[in-house]
């Protein structure tokens, strides 16, 4: 099909790699020219120097860029350009009101918007292995999933447009916990003066398991975090949690208290570190 990309950061270069390699003729975009310029150097395809030149007449148009603002500008600049009943596929993580705009926007053209956020990292959209949440018309998500399947593992209809973001939301509260539970951990056991490798032999095949102990206790014992994903996009993401929550009545005293807990790593400096930074804050 004809696809096209726009963002190729850390998430977005990988995984519109993994749709050249599909056998897609694909077209991308960023702000940063050179960054297009290297994407093609290193795929193939090719690069248009505007969002709509990017567009133009793509069946599927695949965003990863970063916030509301980004997607409402993208997406209204890309739709005229995009070929009947196409489909915008967007992989940022925005609200879920956003994503009900848009979705509205191109319903007026005879297109489709689906809010398509990811989880799995930077490493998820190098291996292609990526948990998708998508939200939008039913026919819509059977359409795209083939194509994006190039980089998810695991593709989620939740429900109708938003519901993807609010997956998302749902993910995000999940690991913001599992974070400060295991950097507490990590601290204790590093504090009681126990072999911290031996602890997690012991109980990461337990009742205790879990990818982030799994993928960032070592590194969280050595004190690494120059990796993965960043404090800053979590401040983002879990800013949108609590705006959500407020709307809808949730409680969420823990994800509250957490997201502070980041706002302290970034006065630390650390604003770039993984998100298993939490430890840094408990250690000084």
């Amino acid at each position: 099909m004809k696809v096209g990309f726009i963002g190729l950061g850390v998430m977005g270069a990988p995984m519109a790699g993994h749709l050249v390699a599909a056998g897609h003729e694909v077209s991308v975009f960023n702000r940063s020219p050179d960054k297009a310029q290297a994407f093609v150097a290193a795929h193939g395809g090719r690069a248009g120097a505007t969002v709509a030149e990017a567009a133009a007449g793509c069946e599927i148009l695949a965003l990863c860029v970063g916030n509301d603002d980004d997607v409402r500008a993208v997406a209204t600049e890309a739709l005229p350009a995009l070929a009947s009943g196409a489909a915008i596929v967007d992989h940022t993580t925005t609200s879920a009101k956003i994503a009900r705009e848009m979705a509205a926007l191109a319903g007026e053209g005879g297109r489709w918007f689906v809010d398509a956020p990811v989880s799995g990292g930077q490493a998820g959209a190098q291996k292609g292995t990526l948990t998708v949440m998508l939200g939008g018309d039913e026919a819509a998500c059977n359409r795209i999933e083939p194509v994006i399947s190039a980089y998810g593992k695991t593709i989620q209809r939740i429900g109708g447009s938003g519901a993807g973001q609010l997956a998302k939301m749902v993910n995000q509260i999940c690991i913001a916990g599992t974070v400060q539970g295991l950097a507490e951990a990590v601290h204790f056991a590093k504090r009681s003066g126990i072999d911290a490798d031996a602890v997690l032999a012991a109980i990461s095949k337990g009742a205790a398991q879990s990818w982030q102990m799994e993928n960032r206790w070592p590194t969280m014992a050595k004190g690494e975090f120059e990796f993965g994903f960043a404090v800053d996009w979590m401040r983002k993401d879990l800013g949108l949690v609590l705006d959500e929550a407020r709307a809808n009545g949730s409680t969420l005293a823990l994800t509250a208290l957490v997201d502070q807990f980041y706002a302290d790593v970034q006065k630390l400096g650390g604003r770039r570190w993984d998100t298993s930074s939490l430890v840094k804050r408990l250690e000084g």
